[in-house]
């Protein structure tokens, strides 16, 4: 098994030949992108169902705003909206529903920079998809029920989940791997690698390890592509230094894939070991980061893109990954 060898700060420049850019970098938005930064709305919603409460209120808040209220509250099973109403009122008025309802006014306070951060990106989806129309946008407090709701009409986000990862409020059934990506850092890029799936072309036919790596490196390529300006282990999830260590023996991880022949493995349970969550990839080595698979395929689109000159619509619409992998003439990068 291979042990990771991290680097350490002083070789911190061999970041910049392979790509990684570091979180303190200087960065410019693209100039295309600045004809179509938009403002944006984002509605608070947490306040209207937590303050001054009464059972009229909520069925007045539920009318009032029925496309948040279908995407958050149908799945709840109620016959109707007084039943709903009343269900909420029981909830919101929870002593600890209220405290979480504070702690999130109180950090949640000013979005400003979500804002920002979901305008730059916005405009980047724009400059590549004209058509593209920009979701309605609400927050709320959901009591870790729902982190993020996304569909081509609506986003919802649950700012329970985006507290600091050392505040006393933290969702109970998330394991500490997944729960440090949980901050307000990682809320943008996740809404943005999630509405990539609308744009992310697949075959169905190819159940693959390498398609599923393929899968994940356009996505990841794409939120990169609409936020040039947030570093890499913000959009994957990793760590800096397991980025840095990944890139330290990334020749080592693909020898791990080519002698084990598991590009082209079916089986789901093999494939989950390297694209699934997990603390690490033990299969590799208990010092490689979980999902290495997705990291790699990563890599292999960045190769495709650049070795093949084609627009970013035109990646997203390649639905054979053999293709992509075949012509992306990827090799390792040797520190």
């Amino acid at each position: 098994m291979i042990r990771f060898k991290f680097l350490f700060p002083g070789l911190l420049f061999l970041t910049f030949s392979f790509g990684c850019k570091p979180s303190n970098k200087e960065c410019e938005v693209p100039t295309g992108y600045e004809e179509n930064l938009t403002s944006i709305n984002i509605q608070r919603m947490e306040g209207l169902f937590f303050e001054e409460l009464s059972k009229e209120k909520m069925l007045e808040n539920l009318e009032a705003y029925p496309q948040f209220s279908k995407a958050m509250f149908a799945n709840m099973g109620f016959e109707n909206q007084e039943q709903l109403a009343e269900e909420l009122l029981l909830i919101h008025q929870d002593s600890g529903m209220v405290e979480l309802y504070q702690e999130v006014q109180t950090y949640f306070g000013d979005i400003s920079k979500i804002k920002e951060d979901l305008e730059v990106a916005f405009a980047g989806i724009k400059y590549h998809y004209p058509d593209y129309t920009i979701p309605s946008i609400f927050t709320f407090v959901s009591g870790f029920g729902s982190d993020l709701i996304i569909t081509e009409e609506v986003i919802i986000i649950g700012l329970d989940y985006f507290l600091p990862n050392d505040h006393k409020f933290q969702p109970v059934d998330l394991p500490n791997y997944i729960l440090r990506r949980y901050n307000s850092a990682h809320l943008v890029p996740m809404i943005i690698t999630a509405i990539s799936t609308q744009f992310n072309k697949t075959k169905l036919s190819d159940n693959s390890l390498l398609a599923e790596m393929i899968f994940y490196g356009k996505s990841y390529h794409f939120t990169k592509t609409m936020m040039p300006c947030t570093a890499d282990e913000f959009i994957i999830g990793y760590e800096t230094g397991e980025i840095l260590g990944s890139y330290a023996n990334e020749e080592m991880i693909w020898g791990h894939f080519i002698e084990n022949e598991l590009l082209f493995e079916t089986n789901p349970f093999i494939i989950r070991k390297y694209t699934g969550e997990a603390p690490f990839t033990d299969e590799i080595s208990p010092d490689a980061p979980g999902r290495i698979g997705r990291w790699i395929g990563w890599n292999i689109v960045d190769d495709y893109l650049a070795n093949n000159g084609i627009t970013l619509p035109e990646l997203m619409e390649q639905d054979d990954a053999r293709l992509i992998f075949k012509e992306s003439g990827y090799k390792p990068r040797r520190p």
